[in-house]
């Protein structure tokens, strides 16, 4: 299993690097395109598509994520507010009633769920990139750091759960480990990283810190934080209801492409709302 994890993430990363620096946009477009569409594959499949519906439902956003790529809009900040608080009152909906209260809702709505939470997540990924690689890095930083500190943080300390019905090994104590895990990085990423000659521009917590002040940037991590452990949370409520491990094998020891992507989903709109407000 370690073997297939090490060789999958060598792919990827000889896949992803070049996409990063390459001097042109259309590399990192099509890598988020492809991986937005076989996301949204892995969604049908999770809530009973199977064969030519589950493709369908892929091919559809492949088709609307590029037409949107296409005419590149330029998209208000409203749209990343209600991202924000869709994420916020859907995602507390949701898991409120676990897996058989998502298994009630109608397969219909929960299809169509899934590229409302897509694509939204893929325009703020090229929004990020758009940006500079300094605020892409920072803010994808931010969910790896949040998740590598809660584990570590929860296996310590972790007394009391948070979600039993959903996720067994997530507690309270590892949500905190990770929103220090986070505060750590953004007083790294201001006091040092930023300040070198070499970044392409401001970074996430720069651009938090600059606008709001240390106090309500903290509070803004804070939220980033925990709608880190939400989109995961989701995700696993969502497999849970398929009687699912993993959102599929398209990624050999990994899982699939929602099991990497699923934190970022609602931090990648939701840290472009705080930044705009």
């Amino acid at each position: 299993m370690l073997k297939q994890r090490v060789i999958t993430a060598l792919v990827l990363l000889a896949i992803l690097l070049p996409a990063l620096w390459a001097p042109v946009a259309w590399p990192f477009m099509l890598f988020v395109l492809l991986a937005i569409s076989a996301a949204a594959w892995e969604w049908a499949r999770l809530n009973g598509c199977e064969g030519a519906r589950a493709w369908l439902l892929g091919g559809l956003v492949l088709l609307g994520f590029g037409a949107l790529l296409q005419q590149q809009p330029a998209l208000p900040a409203t749209v990343w507010i209600v991202a924000l608080a869709s994420w916020c009152l859907g995602g507390s909906l949701a898991l409120r009633g676990a897996a058989p209260g998502w298994s009630r809702w109608p397969q219909p709505l929960r299809l169509a769920l899934g590229p409302l939470l897509l694509l939204p997540a893929g325009l703020a990924l090229l929004a990020w990139k758009g940006q500079g690689l300094n605020a892409l890095l920072s803010t994808l930083c931010l969910v790896w750091a949040a998740d590598i500190a809660a584990y570590f943080g929860g296996r310590r300390f972790g007394r009391r759960k948070l979600a039993p019905a959903i996720s067994p090994g997530k507690s309270w104590e590892g949500v905190w480990s990770g929103f220090v895990g986070v505060l750590l990085l953004a007083l790294l990423w201001v006091l040092v990283i930023d300040r070198q000659a070499w970044v392409d521009g401001p970074s996430l917590f720069g651009q938090l810190v600059g606008r709001h002040g240390w106090p309500l940037a903290g509070l803004a991590l804070a939220l980033l934080t925990a709608l880190s452990v939400v989109g995961d949370l989701f995700e696993s409520l969502v497999k849970r209801a398929a009687g699912a491990k993993d959102s599929s094998q398209l990624l050999p020891g990994h899982g699939g492409v929602l099991d990497r992507i699923d934190a970022l989903l609602p931090v990648l709109p939701a840290a472009l709302a705080l930044t705009t407000l």
